[in-house]
């Protein structure tokens, strides 16, 4: 397959290529690795200054013809998706690609039985069953517009997107498995529905076989509708630029943000950038952890190893339940040649006996990936060394939901691993770094906001019903860039190391520090299993910063004498100027189910403003919030 790299010397050729002529790279690699009704009229059209972006202008296509119907000739009978249950003790469910097309096809006919055309907007609020694989790539089919929510989210939170979206359908399930628990994702969608005036009609899967209530004329079975459609369907030519899927931003502040992408470029770039980070070889397993709800599920789950005929894992179920070791035991069973997963994620596991570990057969794994956040050394030795034997190379992923696809990593097995930088950018990406004036530093060792300097495919076209919003957020603050929001420092041989979200970098007495970093020094001490650092005000520094710090199982402390610990060690690992003013043993740290921590409501607490918190339903523990609360109330003596 021409333009992946397979040696350091093709992704240097690559990356020349691509800064010469960008449209050439761009235009040889779709023209010769993709089935398209017909090729465009102008590679693309760009105007970041007005967050303007075309590509393959004129180009017609279905993904969903790219994803399944190219590879059911000569990978027919190949395993396209392997579903492993919640229950450990129920079998896991496969389908061959000739198979996934005739599902996917009896769910395009289905929704167009129901009414759905192309251009609609269905909301698909389901577990992570086959069902929603099916949902998806049959919005796709037939040209409607998937905007896949979290089965996580509030019944608010459902309805802010239903009614941004103006979706005219929701798929949903009676309920959801999640470990020990069944998340009521019915009766939560009928509480979301009783605000949303654009939804016609509800289809329910029956999945975790719950009571739940039924409106006559709305609520629809999927079973009841699904196993009556014939199970070929055509797909609808799309043009390049049509849009594919809308998926919501978290929406930490202000109003959750619609991202769209579209059928052309969001196709071409993630498998192009699937087959090169992952080096994807025939007949592999790869299994991306995350949940469809977030843009990781949609470009590695679904389509990026569909895209490039891969075999991909959908897990509904969570690392720990019914023990510590699922994962393990999930990549022995199916021997997985490619996982990818988070930093929150490898750090619970790390917390798993070495004996839990060994006990499975994890000799299949040839790469191992993170993605979230930046990933701290500790964690990355951990998982080098326990789960890769020392033998898999470590992609550690820089990419955001608006990005579409992994933009900044190493190539597993090209490119140099360094724990804790994303390193280099891939080819025909042209990462910059800007000073606070916006001026862009071109020496090589520096830090600074992190910017894109040129177009590529699978970038958001714009923030649905809002483009003024999506200038004012991507692109006014650096014209000319896509400003990423986050901090990155660039060593002397042009490696990027994230340092954070801009407004996670903490300013005191005018020194820039990235949480990143000092999250990475305080997970070095031998007694924290995670940390969470933010900035809160500070009467003379302007800012200072406080230490959210989780101990490891059975380590017991006199919290006091261990805050003051941890601030010498930050002061002697990294700098005095970097000592957290406050250090909270924490019991546990809100995190979204995808397994984000949610910094904001932790400098919330930490400013004091505990009654401005916001929703906390949709976190995987909304309980530690209160506990946090409580405990800061009565423990702000500790800062100094």
């Amino acid at each position: 397959m021409k333009y992946i790299a397979r040696t350091q010397q093709d992704h240097s050729a690559l990356s020349r290529h691509a800064s010469e002529n960008l449209d050439a790279f761009w235009d040889d690699y779709a023209r010769t690795n993709f089935k398209w009704h017909k090729e465009w009229d102008k590679v693309s059209d760009c105007n970041l200054q007005e967050g303007k972006i075309k590509w393959f202008e004129g180009a017609k296509l279905n993904i969903t013809e790219n994803c399944i119907d190219r590879h059911c000739g000569e990978l027919g009978d190949q395993i396209a998706m392997i579903w492993e249950p919640n229950d450990a003790t129920r079998f896991a469910h496969t389908l061959t690609y000739n198979q996934l097309l005739k599902r996917v096809c009896m769910a395009a006919n289905m929704l167009k039985a129901m009414g759905v055309k192309k251009g609609d907007r269905v909301c698909l609020y389901l577990p992570m069953i086959p069902e929603l694989l099916f949902a998806m790539l049959a919005c796709a089919r037939i040209g409607a517009v998937h905007t896949v929510v979290f089965a996580g989210f509030s019944a608010q939170a459902l309805a802010d997107r239903i009614n941004d979206a103006q979706c005219k359908l929701l798929i949903t399930a009676d309920g959801g498995f999640r470990g020990n628990k069944i998340i009521p994702l019915k009766n939560i969608a009928d509480e979301a529905l009783a605000q949303c005036a654009s939804v016609e009609k509800t289809i329910v899967v029956r999945s975790a076989k719950t009571e739940i209530n039924w409106v006559e004329k709305r609520d629809h079975w999927w079973h009841t509708l699904f196993y009556v459609q014939e199970d070929e369907c055509e797909a609808t030519v799309m043009d390049a630029e049509d849009p594919l899927f809308i998926l919501y931003t978290s929406g930490s502040t202000g109003k959750p943000k619609g991202m769209v992408h579209t059928c052309g470029g969001y196709m071409v770039y993630t498998q192009y950038s699937f087959m090169n980070v992952f080096q994807y070889q025939p007949d592999e397993v790869h299994w991306c952890t995350a949940d469809i709800g977030w843009i990781t599920g949609h470009s590695y789950i679904v389509y990026g190893p569909l895209i490039a005929g891969a075999t991909t894992v959908m897990y509904e179920g969570v690392p720990n339940c019914p023990t510590q070791d699922r994962f393990w035991h999930i990549i022995d069973k199916h021997k997985v040649n490619i996982f990818y997963t988070s930093p929150t994620a490898i750090r619970t596991l790390a917390q798993c006996k070495e004996d839990m570990i060994e006990k499975h057969d994890l000799s299949s794994l040839r790469v191992l990936g993170t993605v979230g956040e930046p990933i701290n050394e500790e964690a990355w030795q951990w998982y080098h060394q326990y789960i890769g034997k020392g033998n898999c190379p470590i992609v550690d992923t820089w990419w955001q939901t608006e990005t579409g696809g992994i933009l900044i990593s190493n190539l597993a097995d090209v490119t140099p691993a360094i724990p804790c930088f994303a390193t280099l950018p891939l080819p025909g990406i042209a990462p910059v770094i800007v000073d606070a004036n916006g001026e862009e530093i071109t020496a090589l060792e520096t830090e600074g906001h992190l910017c894109i300097a040129q177009p590529w495919p699978s970038m958001a076209r714009t923030i649905y019903n809002d483009h003024q919003r999506f200038i004012d957020t991507y692109y006014a603050p650096y014209p000319g860039k896509y400003f990423t929001g986050d901090g990155a420092k660039r060593d002397e041989k042009g490696n990027y190391r994230i340092t954070g979200r801009v407004d996670d970098v903490v300013i005191v007495s005018g020194h820039n520090l990235g949480t990143a970093e000092l999250e990475n020094c305080i997970n070095h001490h031998p007694d924290v299993v995670e940390s969470a650092v933010v900035g809160y005000p500070h009467a003379i520094k302007g800012n200072a910063i406080c230490a959210y710090v989780c101990l490891r199982n059975g380590v017991q402390v006199d919290e006091k004498e261990f805050c003051e610990t941890i601030r010498n060690w930050v002061s002697e690992k990294l700098s005095p100027i970097a000592k957290p003013a406050m250090v909270v043993v924490a019991p546990d740290l809100p995190k979204t189910r995808s397994g984000k921590i949610m910094r904001r409501i932790l400098r919330k607490i930490a400013e004091g403003d505990t009654s401005n918190i916001g929703d906390t339903s949709t976190l995987l523990n909304p309980d530690c919030v209160a506990l946090l609360k409580q405990k800061m109330g009565g423990e702000r003596g500790l800062s100094a």
